[in-house]
């Protein structure tokens, strides 16, 4: 018997919409789940979006407040994808009041937040999953089996790239996202968060590092209304740019690997150019978002004039199956949170993890809080927890 599942969404802009997109899809591709999501509703502030994602998307009602939510019997499980600054008063909030979360990275501002949020969850004892999606890839998964079953050797370095054009453009309007009160850090916490959930999925824990920040476009025009996504804001106002738009960091891992992460929201010309090349004693193994379904391996006894050869992901890797049915054929960005929502109404399901938790998010918080300082310094620093 499958069992339904009242689930909201709190923020609807573009995040949103993949939430809601993931839950309705999610039954099609993964038919054995034991719940079954059902849209009860969706709350967002700015007028009449709500109205517009129910007739649209079939939830069941509308709230113009989050509170509102945390107060409906009928919810169970939340996804949380409203700007950062909310994320951690929604969370705990919805924690509190027992209802499992899906919450989109890099959960709240700082590591106080993520941390606070995943007490709650643990304190609650509901399930909380994290919107690490570039995990989920098929590719970067076995990636990380091939890794560890050493068919590249010891891993002696690896470089991360998450360089995007969204941000370039120097009519783009001043949201929240540029303002360090409620956006927190910029590329840090939008792409190098990312990076650095990438990195330690692959080789582990990150010991320390060094990092240097800049802003390059250090002022935008404030727009004139509520926005959505990266909207342009030409004429208007001005106002500062608060946060980073680049960050280029060096990597030293617990494993004694070193590494390079670099992130960018304003690099002409690259248009989601994420990906990662780690190297190992004896191989290589090369992954670009943009080929998602495709890693470039190296491996054998040559060392020097080694090949690379084209493997193209299918049913034997991570979730490929419940996509299609044989190797090449294209998976894409959304197929990555259908997994993740499948991941989370497991989770809930069985009563255990699966896929990225708060405490994943606590661990790229802590990459990013010691990038920051480590900026600030010029000095490496320590990526510890606790420090």
């Amino acid at each position: 018997m499958v069992d339904a599942l009242g689930v909201a969404v709190v923020g609807f802009g573009w995040m949103g919409r993949v939430h809601t997109r993931a839950y309705a899809r999610v039954r099609h591709h993964y038919p054995q789940l034991a719940l079954r999501p059902e849209l009860v509703t969706v709350a967002e502030e700015v007028p009449g979006r709500a109205e517009e994602a129910a007739a649209q998307f079939g939830f069941a009602s509308t709230a113009r407040d989050w509170r509102e939510v945390a107060g409906d019997p009928r919810v169970h499980a939340v996804s949380i994808t409203a700007p950062n600054f909310l994320h951690r008063e929604i969370a705990v909030a919805m924690a509190e009041a027992g209802k499992h979360i899906w919450i989109e990275k890099p959960v709240g501002l700082s590591v106080d937040d993520a941390q606070a949020v995943a007490d709650a969850v643990a304190k609650a004892g509901v399930q909380g999953a994290v919107g690490f999606n570039y995990r989920n890839a098929p590719a970067v998964e076995a990636a990380r089996d091939l890794i560890a079953a050493g068919e590249i050797g010891t891993v002696t370095h690896v470089r991360v790239r998450l360089l995007s054009d969204y941000a370039a453009h120097p009519e783009a309007a001043l949201t929240w996202r540029y303002e360090r009160e409620r956006g927190g850090s910029g590329v840090l916490g939008d792409l190098a968060s990312h990076g650095a959930d990438l990195a330690r999925f692959l080789l582990g824990d990150i010991a320390s590092l060094t990092a240097d920040t800049a802003v390059f476009l250090p002022e935008r025009a404030r727009p004139a209304a509520a926005t959505a996504g990266h909207a342009r804001a030409a004429g208007g106002e001005s106002g500062p740019v608060e946060n980073e738009d680049y960050v280029s960091c060096l990597l030293r891992f617990a494993s004694g690997a070193r590494g390079v992460l670099e992130a960018c929201r304003v690099s002409v010309g690259e248009q989601n150019n994420y990906g990662f090349e780690v190297h190992g004693t004896t191989g290589a193994v090369f992954w670009d978002f943009r080929r998602m379904n495709e890693l470039g391996v190296s491996r054998g006894t040559q060392y020097q004039d080694q090949p690379v050869s084209a493997v193209y992901v299918g049913p034997a890797h991570g979730e490929f199956a419940a996509f299609q049915p044989g190797a090449a054929n294209a998976m894409g960005y959304d197929d990555l949170k259908v997994v993740e929502a499948h991941r989370f109404l497991r989770s809930i399901a069985e009563a255990t993890p699966y896929g990225a938790t708060l405490p994943d998010a606590v661990h790229s918080a802590a990459v990013l809080e010691a990038m920051a300082r480590s900026a600030e310094r010029g000095t490496w620093v320590s990526c510890g927890i606790s420090g």
